[in-house]
């Protein structure tokens, strides 16, 4: 997380007006390659897939997880039914997937369709090269989804043909494991008194009827780890040049961005470096809510980084002007000292005629 600066723009707040200080996090967004559509139909038992369609080689990363698409393009024999194990007739050929004009032919049966999207963190500098695949879903009618889906087939989408400023989106992630706890710390349950058997326990789990331990008493177990959603985080920036934010020695505990990058309000699950889903708000919200104006990015945009080498270029020169005061007090100490001692003759010489006059 960082710290953003910006007017407060929330009309009845108390604060409304003044610069306040916002937390924000940072989000890198690396380009999501579409390798292919997948449509589905409706069932007694749920969704099924019809059909989908792939590209032809999508990224070394993907393939290198997915072994399937290493096989395109072996040659392949084909036997004729009937033909003997010494005699067979031998036709080759090259292993082919379905294009995406064979998907149009299920738009009949079909009632949803996905587009089947690459992850690219090797893009990023958090270590992770292997590639991982998600669906995305698409809203508008059937025809509207297939035309869209042809259109992005084979290409990559960014964060800012997805998302706008300060519109607000939910974060979906893992969040932090904590591994086995107890119910202290896991539920935040009272220390019992010391001369209790046990001190970190409940003191009763249940009742002798029902002989059963209800699923609402607190119990150890394991704590983080869980799959999260955050709702209404407004976007605050929507930058396709890391350069505006990252500094030159990296993020704290992230390092150098590298790709489009959004700042969202307030916090997100999970560490740094672990891949998170975002989508379109599904709830109501108040448009008033971490509503801000005049923003500014919390490491500076070039203009910062420019004046702080100009900064660094004058510290010479400040050298020299220190040099030179240094020097002038040095010699105004010596011209002090002689008026002191001027002063305190001048004192003296007074102080005798005074005296002089006494006896007298």
């Amino acid at each position: 997380m960082t710290t953003i600066f910006g007017k407060n723009a929330q009309e009845k707040s108390v604060n409304f007006g003044t610069e306040t200080a916002i937390p924000a996090t940072i989000i890198e967004c690396p380009p999501i390659k579409i390798i292919g559509a997948r449509v589905y139909k409706k069932t007694t038992d749920g969704l099924k897939a019809l059909g989908e369609a792939t590209i032809e080689k999508p990224g070394k990363h993907l393939r290198d997880k997915v072994k399937a698409f290493k096989k395109q393009g072996k040659k392949q024999t084909k036997t004729t039914k009937g033909s003997s194990a010494e005699g067979t007739s031998k036709s080759e050929g090259t292993k082919t997937y379905s294009k995406f004009e064979d998907l149009e032919k299920f738009k009949e049966k079909a009632v949803k369709v996905v587009l089947l999207s690459e992850l690219q963190p090797s893009a990023t500098g958090i270590g992770k090269k292997k590639a991982d695949v998600a669906e995305l879903t698409l809203n508008g009618t059937i025809e509207q989804q297939l035309a869209f889906a042809k259109e992005k087939f084979g290409k990559e989408i960014r964060i800012n043909d997805v998302f706008e400023v300060q519109e607000f989106i939910d974060v979906r992630a893992v969040n932090k494991g904590k591994g086995f706890q107890g119910p202290v710390k896991r539920f935040g349950i009272k220390i019992q008194r010391p001369k209790a058997k046990k001190h970190r326990a409940v003191g009763s789990i249940s009742p002798w009827h029902p002989a059963t331990v209800m699923w609402t008493v607190p119990r150890p177990g394991q704590m983080g780890y869980h799959t999260r959603t955050e709702y209404n985080k407004r976007i605050l920036f929507v930058e396709n040049d890391p350069k505006t934010i990252s500094p030159p020695q990296g993020l704290v505990n992230y390092g150098i961005l590298k790709n489009d990058f959004i700042v969202v309000s307030g916090s997100v699950p999970g560490p740094a470096k672990r891949t998170i889903a975002l989508r379109h708000a599904i709830r109501k919200v108040d448009k008033n809510l971490a509503k801000y104006t005049d923003l500014q990015l919390p490491y500076g945009t070039e203009e910062k980084v420019e004046a702080v080498k100009e900064e660094k270029k004058s510290e010479p020169a400040k050298e020299k002007k220190t040099e030179e005061k240094v020097e002038k007090k040095e010699e105004a100490k010596p011209e002090k000292k002689e008026v002191k001692e001027k002063v305190k003759e001048a004192k003296a010489e007074a102080k005798e005629e005074s005296k002089g006059a006494e006896k007298k």
